[in-house]
C-alpha cells in the first residue's frame, strides 16, 4: 500500500485548521489503499521519508521563513532521501500573519535540490484561514494521496 506522508509544524489554531482540512481530503472515502503517516516535523524520521511514496509539507511562515522544526526534518533527512527519493510527489501548505514568500522558496529551493516534484499549486493562507484557503488544504491532501493510486 503507498505511503503519504503529513510532515507538519502545528504551533497555531491557523495551521492546526490548514493541518486538519489536509489530513480529511487526503483520508476522504473516495481514496482508498493509501497509507496516511503524519507525523509533526520534530518527531518525522528519516525512515518515515524513505518509507514514504509521497509528502505533504505543512508550516507557519516564522519572521519570512519556514519553521524551524520543519528546517530540522531537512536537515536530517537531507543526504539519506537525496537520492532515494529522488522523483516523488509533494504537496505544500503555509500560514503566515502577513507573508509566506520565504517560507515558501526556501522550501521549493530544497525540494528541488532532493528532486521531488510538485504535486499540485501550494496553498497560502495569511492571517485567519478562509473557507476557500481550507478548502483549497483539503484538496491538497486529495489530490496527493489519490495521486498514489492512480
Amino acid at each position: 500500500m503507498p505511503t503519504l506522508l503529513i510532515v507538519h509544524h502545528t504551533p497555531s489554531p491557523n495551521t492546526q485548521a490548514m493541518f486538519e482540512a489536509v489530513v480529511a481530503g487526503a483520508t476522504t472515502d473516495e481514496i482508498d489503499g493509501v497509507d496516511v503517516v503524519r507525523r509533526p516535523a520534530l518527531s518525522a524520521s528519516v525512515s518515515d521519508a524513505l518509507a514514504a511514496d509521497a509528502y505533504v509539507l505543512g508550516t507557519p511562515a516564522n519572521l519570512g521563513m519556514m519553521s524551524g522544526a520543519l528546517k530540522v526534518f531537512f536537515d536530517l533527512a537531507y543526504y539519506p532521501c537525496l537520492d532515494a527519493t529522488r522523483g516523488r510527489p509533494f504537496g505544500l501548505y503555509v500560514h503566515g500573519n502577513n507573508d509566506t514568500t520565504g517560507a515558501i522558496r526556501g522550501i521549493e529551493s530544497i525540494t528541488t535540490g532532493l528532486g521531488w516534484r510538485k504535486a499540485t499549486e501550494h496553498v497560502t493562507a495569511t492571517g485567519e484561514p478562509s473557507t476557500q484557503d481550507l478548502q483549497a488544504c483539503w484538496e491538497l491532501g486529495a489530490t496527493v494521496a489519490a495521486g498514489l493510486v492512480s
